[in-house]
């Protein structure tokens, strides 16, 4: 599976930004997630989706700001990022895995190339 995300960019302390991820073929064998990794810390999985998208997880440091959806149908899924922190720094990575808990581990089996997301305070 090679996924591509978009979407990333420089935004004000207290913005929103939406991430997508379009993967290259039928995705609804896998379940979703988005990755971050900030310099000089260890990757972190920041939001996971199941693959119905019945079910979702987040990073604490994320609840109630982050959502996670995806469109099976259009093998894209999404972040809504609202209320971003400069902490929100990273590079933002889409990940598939038929395992969910590899996913909340950090550890997918298939990541695409990440996109920049900058949080101006």
């Amino acid at each position: 599976v090679q996924l591509q995300a978009s979407g990333g960019g420089l935004v004000q302390a207290g913005g929103s930004l939406r991430l997508s991820c379009t993967a290259s073929r039928t995705f609804g064998y896998y379940g979703m997630g988005w990755l971050r990794q900030a310099p000089g810390k260890e990757r972190e999985s920041v939001a996971v989706i199941s693959k119905s998208g019945g079910s979702t997880n987040y990073a604490d440091s994320v609840k109630g700001r982050f959502t996670i959806s995806r469109e099976n149908a259009k093998n894209t899924v999404y972040l809504q990022m609202d209320s971003v922190k400069p902490e929100d720094t990273a590079v933002y990575y889409c990940a598939a895995d038929s395992s969910y808990s590899d996913l909340l581990n950090a550890y997918p089996d298939y990541w695409g190339q990440g996109t920049q997301v900058t949080v101006s305070s």
